[in-house]
């Protein structure tokens, strides 16, 4: 998928969304609307990482665990996609 962020702009995204050349790209505060999700989700990843190693050191049950570092990687696909719509795709 390509998006036209102006006459002779592209990057390159997902999803199969086409947009047109001559359509907005992301605005401003889009972007830091992003960036501020990224930092509050890279806050709670490492906040998950710290709950799981205090858990596994105290021996819990392994199966709470596995569900926090479920948990975990489910933010962590979150944080991968908000990087991806920030930072384009460009194949060189």
């Amino acid at each position: 998928m390509v998006w036209a962020c102006g006459p002779g702009k592209t990057r390159f995204g997902h999803w199969g969304a086409t947009f047109r050349a001559g359509e907005a790209c992301m605005s401003e505060q889009e972007q830091a609307e992003i960036r501020l999700e990224f930092a509050r989700l890279k806050q709670e990843h490492a906040d998950f990482d710290a709950a799981i190693n205090a858990m596994i050191a105290t021996g819990c049950d392994p199966l709470q665990v596995q569900r926090m570092k479920k948990k975990k990687l489910a933010i962590k696909d979150r944080l991968t996609h908000l990087e991806d719509r920030v930072i384009p795709d460009i194949i060189a």
